[in-house]
């Protein structure tokens, strides 16, 4: 997708539910279409397709393997642009439970691998200080500026 704006071109890859559950699958371990079909409860026609993009776009790559007695096949494994999602994934959960309030309790928590301490998404500066969103804004660029004169972007 051509667009100077990163979130027009990563919602161009990231465009549905399926994908960001997906997403999730993979960082809770699983790697085989199978195994995301049979923990995601997904038509097999929208896996093979999301799965496609995922790799088209540099998120998963196709790894060979193969169980004895059985033929190849494919496992997906997340490269390093995969492994950055898990920021987006963290963010959209800390949202949802802070404004989607549910009664059930929560059944996925991002912690520290080495001590097993809750993680937080949080807006850093260029000198790493924690930014409210509050104090946050988006500004236009110079070449930005001249295309949209009142402030938005078209998607």
């Amino acid at each position: 997708m051509e667009s100077s704006c990163g979130i027009t071109r990563t919602l161009g890859v990231l465009s549905d539910p399926w994908t960001y559950l997906i997403l999730r699958s993979s960082f809770l371990g699983r790697r085989t279409f199978e195994e995301f079909r049979d923990a995601l409860g997904i038509a097999i026609d929208v896996l093979s397709v999301r799965l496609k993009s995922l790799v088209t776009y540099g998120i998963f790559e196709k790894v060979p393997y193969q169980k004895a007695g059985q033929r190849t096949r494919h496992a997906y494994d997340r490269t390093v642009a995969g492994q950055e999602l898990l920021t987006v994934l963290i963010s959209l959960q800390q949202w949802g439970d802070e404004h989607l309030v549910s009664n059930k309790p929560r059944e996925i928590l991002p912690v520290r691998q080495d001590s097993g301490r809750q993680i937080h998404v949080s807006l850093v500066d260029d000198d790493g200080s924690i930014v409210r969103s509050v104090d946050t804004a988006f500004v236009r660029t110079v070449t930005g500026s001249q295309s949209r004169p009142h402030g938005e972007a078209t998607l």
